[in-house]
């Protein structure tokens, strides 16, 4: 249970759209949902809020490995479709998103044409876990989770950063179930989701590329722990929290000064912000297929994408000798790894 000195305002939300009746799959099972919600019925499952520039808000389907797209009136249009498992998104530039498929790796989507293709789907040969969530800084290294089926009963789960020129780090190995993943703004610290460990670590980023001295920065309670994060302009700390139904907003002490509480389901898991000013918070609550929003003080802070530059295969982290391979297909749909640069959208979404 959370001790505090100072109550938190305690603010609710608002539904702002819901997946139509005919996009939802009723009656069909999934692998997905028979694995992660003990076969429970499961239409959809929402997840992955990323803004574009326009101010359309982009959302996963895990089960049926689906993206939408939601214009600024909440009407919806099916993107992309495939046999994926997709979770989070962020954009690679105005036209391409970058995919956490659980089932498959990265991937990246063409948004124009739904065209999906692998990005990364080994490293040293070796398949991820199940990737989870991912972000970007300002130089272009990109932070992404791999959560698989990590938990206290088996805490490999891993934080890996994919430098700019290829290299691909391992960070982290030892994490019962990472899932969100944000930057304080001045991007000295990650935050990073620990779902069955029920808290937020803080993770210091050092010069050298290293990390070092890792925290439990905020501890939850419940049937299941803190999901997506999103960080605000002042740096405060926003944490998803499926089971309760919540959103922390946490100050530099990891105190709740606000509590978002869902006008929908319990299963609030990641947010984004956009809106005027970026002060609007959408949230993605997966079980009723709804997205929430609620409006803030502070804005929320800037988001980083990676654009299109030459093909880069990444090089051997610092934890093996090893090169990250490459899975074999065809010549003409090989995977490029692309340079990353920092461009900031007027729209932000900070899972």
């Amino acid at each position: 249970m959370i001790f505090l000195l100072h109550a938190p305002q305690v603010r609710d939300t608002e539904v702002f759209t819901r997946l139509p009746d005919h996009f939802r799959r009723t009656g069909v099972r999934s692998d997905w949902a028979d694995a992660n919600r003990g076969g429970q019925p499961t239409d959809a499952f929402l997840e992955g809020p990323v803004f574009d520039g326009a101010g359309n808000l982009y959302v996963t389907d895990i089960p049926f490995g689906r993206i939408f797209r939601i214009d600024p009136q909440g009407a919806w249009t099916l993107v992309a479709e495939w046999d994926g498992e997709p979770n989070g998104l962020k954009f690679l530039d105005e036209r391409t998103l970058l995919v956490t498929d659980y089932r498959h790796g990265l991937m990246r989507c063409d948004v124009a044409t739904g065209e999906v293709r692998p990005f990364l789907t080994r490293r040293n040969s070796e398949r991820f876990k199940g990737v989870n969530d991912l972000v970007f800084d300002r130089a272009g290294n990109l932070y992404f989770t791999d959560q698989g089926q990590t938990g206290l009963h088996d805490p490999t789960g891993r934080l890996y950063r994919l430098a700019p020129d290829g290299r691909l780090d391992l960070l982290l190995s030892n994490v019962p179930s990472p899932n969100g993943v944000a930057l304080s703004p001045d991007e000295r610290v990650l935050y990073l989701g620990v779902t069955r460990g029920n808290q937020v670590w803080r993770v210091p980023l050092l010069p050298d590329g290293s990390v070092s001295k890792v925290s439990a920065f905020f501890t939850s309670y419940g049937p299941s722990g803190p999901d997506g994060l999103a960080v605000d302009e002042a740096g405060r700390v926003l944490v998803a929290n499926p089971g309760l139904g919540l959103v922390w907003v946490l100050n530099h002490r990891g105190e709740p000064e606000t509590v978002l509480r869902s006008c929908a389901g319990a299963s609030l898991t990641n947010l984004a912000f956009g809106g005027p000013e970026r002060r609007t918070l959408y949230c993605t609550e997966s079980v009723t297929g709804s997205v929430l929003r609620a409006t803030l003080e502070t804005a929320g802070g800037p988001v980083h994408r990676g654009r299109h530059g030459v093909p880069v295969v990444p090089r051997e982290t610092k934890k093996s000798p090893a090169e990250a391979g490459l899975e074999s297909i065809p010549a003409e749909q090989a995977p490029r790894r692309q340079l990353f640069q920092n461009i900031n959208s007027p729209c932000s979404d900070g899972d």
